[in-house]
């Protein structure tokens, strides 16, 4: 398995929030996008910050989606990131950003 990457992704508002959560996932995701390759089971290291926020949350978590470069579409190339069991804060701040809208099936990178 390769070693932990460390990613940064500033989301500059709750539109891009939106398309990048995975909230299918168990604990909750993001995709990153990058043109890195990554395999399914990495682990990665990310720092997230969130709309309308200054502060870089920590999150550690395992690549659970890959839409690699020359991917075809409207998809982007990047990961997902399934996030870890101690991650459950920053699910939350993502969600209560996100209240009301992750019912309502808006079109996302990754499904």
């Amino acid at each position: 398995m390769a070693a932990q990457k460390a990613l940064s992704l500033p989301i500059p508002d709750v539109p891009t929030l939106l398309q990048a959560y995975m909230p299918s996932l168990e604990r909750g995701g993001i995709f990153v996008p990058t043109e890195a390759r990554y395999e399914l089971g990495q682990e990665v290291f990310l720092l997230l910050t969130l709309p309308g926020e200054s502060e870089r949350l920590p999150v550690t978590g395992q690549v659970v989606w890959v839409s690699p470069p020359g991917v075809s579409g409207r998809r982007r190339p990047g990961i997902g990131v399934h996030f870890s069991a101690e991650d459950k804060a920053v699910r939350d701040r993502i969600e209560t950003h996100l209240a009301g809208q992750l019912d309502k099936g808006a079109a996302t990178y990754t499904l």
